[in-house]
């Protein structure tokens, strides 16, 4: 069984298609039962300020098998190669689905836990909440985009590089933890506006680092990340 995606943004009934020649599958090499995983992503470990995001996905067997009945495709991949209209319109198929077909989490961890724990551990750390969040109490198989994961006990995990070009729930997950942290700082935005959250979502662009150099920092700025850490003064 292969879920393979159109490049097309539509909802229509298509071929299946490969994305630059690779399979999107609902499991890997036949090791994984489709409903039988959940698929795990993080998004904002680069940016200078704001949490970082995980979301953790569950697709139910049932609605896995009408998709492929039906040849539906999802244009869904990595969640930064794809526009903000295209997330949305994913995000809000997803909503749409019952809790029987699809189960979703979304967690972060705070500005002052990545400058303690390091963007790494803390973004593990938001892995294993959104994990939690999800009240999934059959033992699954996790997915994890990357090549580190949370642990979590009795609980076979399993690293993917590139997941979110392979796995359909590890995807989804990206999209949905991605719109969850851009819609929190273009919210952040309207606070603090000299940043330009709402367009650059706390990444380093040149706007944001001119603004840092003319009116300090925040108290949602990564102090532990360059160049933030040199700065002291934070705007109120």
């Amino acid at each position: 069984m292969f879920f393979l995606l159109s490049r097309k943004d539509n909802w229509k009934k298509t071929i299946p298609l490969m994305i630059n020649g690779n399979y999107m599958s609902w499991y890997l090499e036949n090791e994984i039962d489709p409903g039988d995983s959940v698929g795990v992503d993080e998004v904002g470990r680069g940016p200078l300020a704001g949490p970082v995001v995980a979301a953790a996905v569950w697709i139910s067997e049932n609605l896995i098998l009408e998709l492929q009945k039906n040849f539906i495709s999802l244009p869904v991949r990595d969640s930064k190669k794809m526009t903000r209209n295209q997330r949305q319109k994913i995000v809000a198929w997803t909503k749409k689905q019952s809790s029987d077909s699809i189960r979703y989490a979304i967690a972060s961890a705070t500005v002052e836990e990545i400058d303690e724990l390091n963007i790494l551990n803390a973004a593990l750390l938001a892995m294993e909440r959104a994990l939690h969040d999800l009240e999934i109490h059959e033992r699954k198989i996790i997915l994890v985009d990357g090549n580190a994961a949370p642990q979590i006990p009795d609980t076979s995990v399993k690293t993917i590089i590139r997941g979110d070009a392979k796995v359909l729930s590890i995807a989804l997950a990206s999209v949905m933890a991605k719109e969850h942290r851009d819609d929190y700082m273009r919210e952040l935005s309207q606070k603090y506006p000299y940043y330009s959250w709402d367009k650059n979502v706390g990444y380093g662009t040149a706007v944001h680092l001119e603004a840092i150099r003319r009116y300090g920092i925040t108290p949602h700025h990564r102090k532990s990340f360059a160049p933030i850490k040199l700065r002291s003064e934070i705007v109120a």
